[in-house]
């Protein structure tokens, strides 16, 4: 305990310094305003940022780039309930019951609901991230490749098992994913692999232009196909603060919203997005009357808010204790680690406890900033949901290609990002999921190098993955989710709920 605070006494320090106050308010108002604008998101904003953060100090660039993260999930809120469009996937839940209780001149009610809920559940999970992060890197240090190996196989089993959709369909992304991660030159024996004689392509995929492609430019391809006009609420928002009647109905549901979203925002393979979900049926299942759900259900806004920003937080504890990036985003932030030379896994907290520590707690510090800024912000919001979509996409695509352009400096990289955003457009037309194919990619480098480590020691025996303890128990874990998933029962009723 006492260990603890000390830690987090540092990170106070270190977040409480007047550069990483600014750069934390910077990134939670541009996460906040990424969040409420549909079709940009988190994930092409941190892409476009990145070179940004190259002449900034490591642990400065990722407080901005987190309060990016986690601000995003605020701003989604917003347009959910507003507009009946979820500015984030994980803010879909919310569009059921927020934008019904709009409609009944209930819009302040249901947004300072989602603010205090999403408030408080940022600060519980944070500190669950603090009290984790110690015990899970001390059992970090004691794996090997073979651990190594076997854990990143049992995530890329958990990236196709929690995506949406048929399990072929997330099994088919997530391979294609490895193979792309194997695009380039080998390191260790100077053979080029699947470049088809293109230069461009010797150094591998970047990782910021399959990224971009698949959900900055493909996501706008989206919102231009499904353009209309936007269910923005004319009535008067009210008052923000919600009646006590209100708060007590919201109480129970945020703890609970809470608690599910820190568990499952842990687990790889994008855990987080299936929080606001459980949260949302498990609330209907515990309500008295379960027909109010759909219709103005305060406690449909309060549970998902909750466990949307719990999962988000808690996302971060498996990239800064294991290495090992549970989403699409957390793996964006590997590449900011790297770009700033830092390795992410257990050896972060003993080489660089400030950059640690100062991260864990600028996130408690952005969940106040976000609840401060973001409710007398709501008028402009509400402005800026009024501009035709139409208006805004082309400067959405000239920053989108200004930022891939400056990563290398390559034109070809523009190009390719163009390739992936068809791919990834006419995939999510038949039914597949790019987030899988992007967990394999990043999952895949890092996997074929603990495997070929492993191998070597081992003098190429494949048994030694399950002579290790640990190993072989991430190998069964992997093996038995997998094997649940496509039990017909299990995977009709899956994609049931989520079809739903």
């Amino acid at each position: 305990m006492a260990d603890l605070l000390a830690n987090l006494s540092l990170g106070f320090q270190v977040a409480l310094s007047l550069q990483n106050l600014g750069l934390a308010l910077v990134g939670c108002l541009v996460g906040t305003l990424i969040g409420v604008l549909p079709g940009v998101g988190p994930i092409a904003t941190i892409t476009m940022l990145l070179p940004i953060t190259f002449g900034m100090p490591p642990v400065g660039a990722l407080i901005m780039l987190a309060g990016i993260y986690y601000g995003a999930q605020y701003g989604g809120s917003t347009t959910a309930i507003l507009v009946n469009i979820p500015g984030e996937v994980t803010a879909v839940v919310t569009t059921l019951d927020g934008h019904q209780m709009a409609r009944q001149g209930r819009a302040g009610a249901a947004l300072g609901v989602a603010a205090l809920g999403s408030f408080f559940a940022g600060c519980v999970a944070t500190v669950v991230t603090a009290a984790l992060a110690v015990p899970l890197t001390r059992l970090a240090l004691v794996f090997g490749p073979a651990e190594y190996a076997s854990l990143m196989t049992m995530g890329l089993a958990f990236a196709v098992v929690l995506a949406r959709g048929s399990i072929l369909k997330s099994i088919a992304m997530t391979l294609i994913g490895l193979l792309l991660s194997t695009v380039g030159t080998d390191l260790e024996t100077g053979v080029e692999r699947m470049t088809f004689g293109q230069n461009a392509l010797a150094d591998g995929i970047d990782f910021a232009v399959l990224a971009m492609g698949l959900f900055g430019f493909a996501e706008v391809l989206r919102n231009l196909d499904g353009a209309g006009a936007r269910d923005v609420v004319h009535k008067a928002i009210g008052r923000l603060l919600p009646s006590g009647p209100e708060l007590r109905q919201s109480a129970g549901p945020a703890a609970r919203g809470t608690l599910l979203g820190a568990v499952l925002g842990i687990l790889p393979g994008n855990g987080a997005v299936l929080g606001p979900f459980a949260s949302y049926a498990l609330e209907k299942k515990l309500a008295r009357d379960p027909s109010r759900f759909g219709r103005g259900a305060i406690e449909g806004v309060a549970g998902p808010e909750a466990a949307n920003n719990a999962g988000a937080q808690t996302s971060f504890i498996p990239l800064l204790t294991l290495g090992i990036p549970p989403n699409a985003v957390m793996a964006l932030m590997v590449g900011a680690m790297t770009i700033h030379g830092i390795v992410p896994g257990p050896l972060v907290m003993s080489r660089n406890p400030s950059l640690f520590w100062g991260l864990v707690v600028s996130m408690w510090i952005g969940n106040l900033m976000l609840l401060v800024i973001n409710l007398p912000l709501i008028g402009l919001w509400v402005r800026l949901l009024r501009v035709p979509y139409r208006l805004m996409f082309p400067a959405i695509l000239l920053f989108c290609c200004i930022g891939i352009y400056s990563v290398n400096n390559s034109p070809s990289d523009v190009l390719f990002t163009a390739g992936f955003a068809l791919v990834g457009y006419a995939a999510g037309k038949v039914g597949f999921e790019s987030a899988p194919l992007l967990l394999g990619y990043v999952l895949g480098r890092l996997l074929e190098e603990n495997l070929r480590r492993a191998l070597a020691i081992a003098r190429g025996d494949l048994a030694t993955f399950l002579h290790r303890p640990i190993s072989a128990g991430l190998l069964a874990v992997a093996v038995l989710v997998l094997g649940v998933a496509l039990l017909p029962s299990i995977r009709r009723g899956r994609e049931e709920v989520f079809t739903e």
